[in-house]
């Protein structure tokens, strides 16, 4: 019996330790800070995980992880998860501290998600947290990496409270068609405030202007009252809004309200505004100020390819790029106006993404280019949300940024 029972500890032990070892690739120390996250922002990744933590106590917090189902009904077998919470982007990650996360872990399994939930506590003189979700599609090694503020100096806290959709599986977007609902839940009974900005934003500057943005005007508040959890609640206007517990903190849940298409574009109009970043000035003045906007745009694409094939090539890739940004970087600005929606737009998705605790790094590496360009983004502390990023800008940036515009008004452009 003693025999029997240790060779099945060990086993135990050795099954979760491959596991363990499936989910992560360790070549040499791995860390925040040297993980390449790049396939949070491929165009073609399979699944997309978040964490979405919640308060629940002075140190404890509760880790959501929903992985939203990007194929067409992934099997789960196909996929390891894990989890784990560091205390800085230097700490090593290993199959010491890594959590794995198996089916008896899932709260949910629904159409559009994978769904995970665990509860941890951050000891009382640790300064910083922040958790990590691991996902590793063991079909081709593609490793999908996500990570989150639990305590750190860019945010002032998380909220005790979250977003769900009428599913409750809690809202891993951050922009909802107005007039859509979302349910608010808390294990307290409180009111929730709601307040809404209806500002609109200009397009950001280019990488190589270094000269100061213009300073943004007073902003617009509209007090919308308070409503109860528990009970779904409408956001009625385009713009964006901002709920919280207590208004004298700063903290709480920002979500940005569109129109019905987001995050594709589906007006010329909206088309002719979005041509901004390959268009020269006179170029995009004209197009604006023609009156039969569809015939300007035809005339445009033509112009620049002198081939209708092509022409089409470069509408489509360029507005799948235009529904990209505004998926993956949309804040309180429309996610084609922010820095990295611009870089991204233009650009295409970088083949490195680095973080550190202030800033996030791309790096582009392309076949057949003989110099690597990377940007910097600098993380800036702001109470709407904890992913608000600026770029840092360079004049050197001005010749890899042509060369971009160039190859999309040539019709070579293509990811």
């Amino acid at each position: 019996m003693m025999t029997t029972t240790k060779t099945t500890k060990l086993t135990f032990i050795s099954s979760i330790l491959i596991f363990c070892l499936a989910a992560w690739d360790v070549h040499g120390q791995s860390n925040l800070k040297n993980i390449n996250q790049s396939l949070r922002y491929s165009r073609y990744s399979r699944i997309s995980p978040k964490i979405i933590p919640l308060k629940t106590g002075e140190r404890e917090f509760l880790l959501q992880m929903p992985v939203e189902k990007i194929e067409e009904a992934p099997n789960f077998d196909d996929y390891t998860f894990s989890y784990v919470v560091v205390e800085d982007f230097e700490e090593e990650i290993t199959e010491k501290n890594i959590v794995p996360l198996t089916a008896s872990d899932l709260a949910k399994d629904t159409d559009r998600h994978f769904y995970f939930e665990k509860s941890v506590t951050i000891p009382a003189d640790q300064n910083e947290a922040y958790a990590v979700i691991i996902c590793k599609d063991t079909r081709q090694g593609d490793q999908y990496v996500y990570h989150t503020d639990l305590i750190s100096p860019f945010i002032a806290d998380i909220p005790n409270f979250g977003a769900y959709y009428d599913n409750d599986i809690p809202f891993d977007q951050t922009y909802i068609n107005k007039g859509e609902a979302l349910l608010f839940k808390s294990d307290q009974s409180m009111n929730l405030y709601h307040y809404f900005y209806p500002r609109a934003f200009e397009i950001p500057l280019p990488p190589m202007e270094t000269r100061p943005a213009p300073v943004a005007k007073d902003i617009q508040v509209i007090d919308k009252g308070e409503f109860l959890v528990n009970v779904p609640q409408p956001f009625e206007d385009e713009g964006y809004y901002f709920v919280q517990t207590d208004t004298a903190e700063q903290t709480g849940f920002m979500v940005k309200t569109t129109n019905a298409a987001y995050p594709r574009v589906s007006t010329y109009d909206e088309m002719i505004d979005k041509l901004v970043y390959i268009s020269t000035r006179n170029e995009h003045e004209a197009l604006r100020a023609a009156e039969d906007k569809k015939k300007a745009l035809d005339q445009y694409w033509l112009e620049l390819t002198h081939d209708t094939e092509k022409a089409q090539g470069i509408i489509r890739e360029y507005f799948r790029q235009i529904e990209f940004a505004n998926i993956l970087f949309t804040d309180f600005k429309e996610g084609w106006k922010t820095d990295r929606g611009m870089i991204y737009t233009v650009m295409g998705p970088p083949t490195g993404v680095f973080f550190d605790a202030d800033k996030e790094i791309w790096i582009y590496d392309k076949i057949g280019s003989k110099s690597k360009i990377s940007f910097t983004f600098a993380r800036i502390r702001n109470i709407f949300t904890p992913n608000y990023y600026k770029l840092n800008r360079s004049r050197s940036y001005q010749p890899e940024w042509f060369q971009s515009i160039t190859l999309w008004r040539s019709g070579k452009m293509a990811f």
